[in-house]
């Protein structure tokens, strides 16, 4: 295997550069289900029937803690890929535990979201309404937490075998992912839930 040390660590070898770009690939795909989704949420939006809407259940403060961790954990991530590419292997496993606690507090506060959900009679059943909302939302929780188990998959492999290319390789195209779920949330937070309060 050739490496080309002219490059960053993660593109360093042919085999990286066309990974990343299956990696882009794959991301228009989750772009295709992710706009699916809210076309479908924009057309059953106001189909309540006899269930609460969006302005009855949401609730600024736990969407804001959301946005603000998920935010964070973009920022953690950006400089854990900056510490990969100077070498600084200990500061790159701390901030990408950082990001993977910060996902995990997001999905704390997802999960809470969905119980106080159910309990004010917003459920799968409820309404076109409250479906395609658990469904998008679910969706994207489904999402973080695959994240999770994928980002601590890296941190293992790296504490293993240290900062090879192919572990730059997979912990770069793990950053691409991350930052995706955090432009679908911005989405998220932007057409269902600051719309949805109006």
């Amino acid at each position: 295997m050739k490496i080309d040390h002219s490059l960053p660590l993660e593109y360093s070898t042919k085999q990286n550069g066309l990974n990343i770009f299956g990696f882009w690939v794959f991301l228009a795909a989750e772009i295709m289900l992710f706009a699916t989704l809210f076309t479908s949420y924009f057309t059953l939006e106001h189909r309540v029937g006899n269930g609460p809407g969006g302005a009855g259940i949401f609730e600024m403060t736990p969407v804001l803690i959301e946005t603000l961790v998920l935010l964070t954990s973009s920022f953690t991530i950006g400089l854990g890929i900056h510490a990969m590419r100077i070498g600084r292997k200990k500061a790159m496993l701390t901030f990408f535990v950082i990001t993977l606690l910060l996902g995990l507090v997001f999905l704390g506060f997802e999960i809470d979201e969905f119980i106080t959900y159910i309990h004010e009679g917003a459920t799968l059943q409820t309404s076109a309404f409250t479906a395609i909302l658990m469904t998008t939302l679910g969706t994207h929780g489904a999402h973080v937490t695959f994240g999770l188990f994928w980002g601590a998959s890296i941190l293992i492999q790296i504490k293993k075998w240290g900062l090879t290319p192919e572990a730059a390789n997979k912990s770069f195209i793990f950053s691409l992912y991350w930052h995706f779920l955090d432009v679908v949330w911005i989405f998220i937070f932007s057409f269902i839930y600051l719309k949805g309060m109006m």
